[in-house]
């Protein structure tokens, strides 16, 4: 979902909230012209119970979305010190073998910023996962080789492996983080129950003789701004709000890459 579909999104629950406040007032308007006593009987209820239902729903969405913004950042970080830890033990390995894996990192590091800044092009993000795989089982081969030699110190291979693993498994966790996301269900919940607020909303104002615009754009501005809010953290690649600036850890670990 990039920040169009999320602005579009916002916007269509913005002018569906003012049709449905209007058509709330208009209802209620209808209802006080055929029973002035108890057009309100009852009401306040139910209204309490639904804008508790969307107040409980729009904090449950939007600390989960800035759970996972944080987690997602926090991964890029353990990647990059991943990816360093291993390209520091490199040093154990005899030096004849050193500069071709070395060469390896370099290449694998790019292809991993490549990764993520190639997003949203689905193709070339596909393209260099895949690079960065067939990287990853080049620099494992060739360590095993490395620490299989003669004059390879015995402790070599205990050390790199275990980080080129722990290298290699965090680039299947941060994708699966790209993946996780809350049920559909629960977006079109949050949509429903702005909408049905709305409509209950209308409804409360219909004693008034004339429109309160500022409520109603009020209302219906801030619900917009919050849904395009929480839809922007959970595709943090995709909209105003980012990850790109945590990146940089991975870049600064590319130029010191010698």
């Amino acid at each position: 979902m990039n920040a169009l579909v999320a602005s579009l999104l916002a916007l269509g629950l913005m002018l569906g909230m003012l049709f449905l406040l209007e058509l709330g007032r208009r209802l209620g308007q209808r209802r006080l012209h055929l029973d002035p006593e108890g057009a309100r009987a009852g009401t306040g209820t139910v209204e309490s119970a639904v804008f508790a239902l969307l107040g409980l729903l729009i904090a449950f969405t939007f600390s989960g979305a800035a759970s996972r913004f944080d987690l997602r950042r926090d991964l890029i970080v353990k990647e990059t010190n991943a990816i360093g830890t291993a390209y520091l033990r490199l040093d154990l390995l005899p030096a004849s073998v050193q500069p071709a894996l070395r060469d390896l990192f370099r290449h694998y590091v790019d292809a991993r910023l490549a990764t993520y800044h190639k997003v949203p092009d689905l193709e070339a993000v596909q393209a260099e996962m895949l690079k960065a795989d067939q990287l990853q089982g080049e620099i494992w081969i060739q360590a095993i080789a490395a620490g299989r030699m003669e004059g390879a110190p015995p402790a070599a291979t205990m050390l790199l492996l275990p980080a080129l693993n722990d290298m290699i498994d965090i680039t299947t966790t941060r994708t699966m983080a790209t993946k996780i996301h809350p049920p559909l269900t629960i977006f079109v919940m949050l949509f429903g129950l702005a909408l049905a607020s709305a409509l209950l909303a209308g409804y409360g104002m219909a004693s008034g003789k004339t429109r309160n615009w500022l409520h109603m754009l009020g209302f219906a501005t801030a619900m917009a701004i919050v849904v395009y809010v929480i839809l922007d953290l959970e595709f943090p690649r995709l909209g105003l709000i980012r990850v790109d600036a945590f990146d940089q850890a991975l870049v600064e670990l590319r130029a010191s890459m010698k």
